[in-house]
């Protein structure tokens, strides 16, 4: 019997070991597709001892790589590299190697990124000699040498010079190394040999799969779920970082996903939206497909509302709670709703201690506003599939998304949807499933809510199309039969 080919996933703090939409997605992708096996490749912020996850036969290996953590990963983990070499790689005196082979190498990396008009193609080279480089040499050994702070320091400093900036301080700068440092960690790693690297985002894990397609030739393949540029600027405009480490972000995350199109064989959106970023970002569309997200409609299928709702005009969401969701505007809407329907209720199912500070800002909100009773936070539930049901329409107030599970899960259950026009959300979601308004709008957002909560025929019909687009479009075999398709497209 033919051996099945393996993909390697790589994923940045998603699956296995914490949920959200793209979670969702590679846990069926794992389960579903059958011309492929996997190796996960996880990266996260820290050291994650168990999978949220029961994994499918399919899986077959799990490598972690905890970039942010206080110890190196390879502190933490065997990568399958000898301990004596790593010893030695340490205790090798190459200063003077470092001084000679490194340093230009690393200068030029630093202009490329900050040129105005990065060089695609020679930052692809600089990488390539970069990980020739740590094949050798120890890489945190390299890294805190003296020259290499003072390299990086000295090219900053004309930055600042050009910018007329005198607000950054020495912190700032050591701080834009160390972002550098961490970002870097994965082409200094061992990477099991695959026939295929599949990238969840196009931002930094393009790391690992650049390794396999430099020592192998391995073809890569980019899923675009979130435009990750998109969300990245978004996140560090709302970031309090001082002026410097904003625009060495920015710098940084630009060239990468430049590198991400210019480097991957095949580029698949979840929806058209994302085209326009990519092809912004130099994508060739000859390399681009769409294949939309698809679900279990057998499983997420219509069900009585819960006894304990049923006079209760309710709300449901499915939602991380953290910025990109924009669960402020999503209070405020209720804020709206309650002044014609008292007794409404927002209740909000998914992972409330991601980012505590935000979650702290949306309870003081609610306070502000008395609505302890009503809107709640949910906590993560373990059974998606029955949480629309307790409400009788959804709600999704992101400021960014790819294709949201969230909208078709509703739609399917025969819930109609309130969602902000946001990434593939319109490609979903039209005027006879729901309503599709403007982002951060809460007043037009409680309004429609109001609109679906006291027209029960309007609702009843609006759940039954919705229902029914899902069946005609959006189903996991359609789904599943285009990323083998896809895979088989690369091999």
């Amino acid at each position: 019997m033919k051996k099945k080919p393996t993909v390697l996933l790589i994923l940045e703090g998603t699956y296995p070991y914490n949920g959200g939409g793209v979670s969702t997605w590679a846990h069926i992708l794992c389960n579903e597709i059958k011309n492929v096996n996997f190796t996960l490749y996880s990266i996260n912020a820290s050291y994650e001892e168990k999978s949220k996850y029961t994994l499918s036969n399919n899986v077959k290996r799990v490598v972690q790589v905890p970039q942010w953590a206080p110890l190196e990963p390879k502190e933490l983990i065997d990568y399958g590299k000898k301990y004596y070499k790593l010893v030695f790689k340490k205790n090798y005196n190459d200063e003077a190697i470092i001084d000679e082979e490194f340093i230009p190498l690393f200068t030029s990396f630093l202009k490329n990124i900050k040129a105005t008009d990065s060089d695609t193609a020679e930052l692809d080279t600089i990488i390539y000699k970069m990980w020739r480089f740590f094949q050798q040499h120890d890489y945190k050994k390299t890294m805190q040498r003296q020259k290499v702070w003072q390299t990086f320091y000295d090219i900053s400093k004309e930055d600042l010079l050009q910018d007329n900036d005198t607000e950054t301080t020495l912190l700032d700068i050591t701080e834009g190394l160390r972002w550098i440092y961490r970002f870097l960690i994965p082409i200094t790693i061992k990477v099991p040999k695959c026939e295929i690297s599949h990238i969840t985002l196009a931002g930094f894990p393009i790391l690992p799969a650049l390794v396999l397609k430099y020592k192998y030739g391995t073809p890569i393949i980019v899923t675009e779920h979130g435009v990750f540029i998109r969300e990245r600027l978004l996140a560090i405009n709302a970031a309090e970082y001082s002026f410097f480490l904003k625009k060495l972000l920015i710098q940084f995350s630009e060239a990468i996903t430049k590198l991400v199109y210019y480097k991957a064989d095949l580029i698949l959106s979840v929806n058209k939206f994302n085209m326009t970023w990519e092809k912004l970002y130099g994508a060739d569309t000859s390399k681009i497909k769409v294949i939309y997200n698809g679900i279990d409609h057998e499983l997420f299928s219509p069900k009585p509302k819960p006894d304990h709702l049923k006079n209760t005009p309710t709300v449901v969401a499915a939602a991380r709670v953290f910025h990109l969701k924009d669960i402020i505007t999503m209070i405020r809407s209720c804020e709206v709703v309650r002044k014609q329907i008292p007794n409404v209720k927002y209740i909000v199912y998914g992972d409330d201690n991601a980012v505590p500070e935000y979650t702290d800002e949306c309870n003081a909100l609610i306070q502000e506003l008395n609505l302890q009773d009503n809107f709640i936070f949910g906590g993560i539930t373990n059974s998606p599939n029955l949480l629309y049901c307790e409400g009788d329409i959804s709600i999704l107030t992101s400021i960014s998304e790819g294709f949201p599970y969230t909208v078709i899960e509703s739609m399917s259950c025969g819930v109609p949807v309130v969602a902000t026009d946001v990434g593939g959300v319109a490609e979903a979601l039209d005027e006879s499933c729901g309503f599709i308004c403007k982002p951060r709008d809460f007043e037009e957002i409680g309004n429609r809510v109001i609109e679906l909560l006291q027209n029960d025929e309007l609702r009843k019909q609006k759940g039954i199309n919705a229902r029914q687009k899902v069946i005609d479009y959006f189903t996991i075999g359609t789904f599943i039969s285009e990323y083998e398709k896809a895979y088989e497209s690369v091999l």
